[in-house]
């Protein structure tokens, strides 16, 4: 059993309509080393709470949008 994401353009959505993008840091200069890159694109601190992430309505319009979500319960988190 999944949960629902609020779609900015298509509302509410099953979330088996959506690709997790990442979670939303600061990327490293433009002329940061191979390293640098390949640990902002790789690797995420996972923690179990809130945060913001990136999603993808691949199922849907098409749109990347930011989502503040509580990992440990799936919760989506209004602003």
């Amino acid at each position: 059993m999944g949960f629902q994401i609020p779609c900015p353009v298509c509302g509410l959505r099953s979330v088996y309509e959506f690709k997790f993008g990442m979670e939303v840091k600061s990327p490293p200069e433009t002329n940061a080393d191979l390293k640098t890159w390949n640990t902002y694109h790789y690797f995420n601190r996972n923690i179990c709470g809130v945060h913001e992430e990136w999603w993808y309505h691949g199922g849907g319009c098409g749109s990347w949008f930011k989502l503040k979500r509580d990992t440990s319960s799936n919760e989506i988190i209004e602003d």
